[in-house]
């Protein structure tokens, strides 16, 4: 399930802290934001009710924690992404992620790595899976072409 810039917000000092409570989540994000408590505690409720947070009662109040791993978040909102463009198109969106990506020497051994492993599942062709007229690939300028 997606959620909003603002929803990440809130995770992201949830997964740091790992337990925390609305209180300290404004007093985190307030040197960046100008966010009431309100607007704070609505945010909770809707990621308590997508299943990313729990809520435990304590005292008065309520402790968050996750239930997804950052990781498991970041893999989701990729395959969304990624859902949203023809597969013919990956590459380009991969190649712009590398370049703007300040990497260590390490990291381009692992990505060099992966690479090289991926060679052994390589396609001769990506295939594009979009509708016809939804894209721009050479198979879907025939067919309408064949059409109009």
């Amino acid at each position: 399930m997606t959620i909003s810039n603002a929803e990440w917000d809130i995770m992201r000092v949830v997964w740091a802290q790992e337990r925390v409570t609305s209180s300290a989540i404004l007093t985190i994000l307030n040197q960046k934001l100008q966010w009431t408590s309100s607007t704070i505690k609505t945010l909770l409720k809707r990621l308590v009710d997508k299943g990313y947070l729990a809520t435990e009662k304590v005292g008065k109040g309520f402790v968050y924690s996750a239930l997804i791993s950052e990781q498991e978040a970041i893999y989701h909102q990729v395959d969304e992404l990624f859902d949203k463009f023809c597969p013919t198109k990956h590459l380009d969106i991969i190649r712009h992620v590398i370049t703007r990506t300040d990497m260590t020497l390490d990291d381009i051994e692992q990505l060099q790595e992966l690479l090289e492993a991926k060679k052994a599942t390589a396609v001769d062709e990506v295939t594009c899976t979009c509708i016809p007229g939804q894209c721009t690939c050479k198979e879907h300028l025939e067919l309408e072409a064949s059409h109009g």
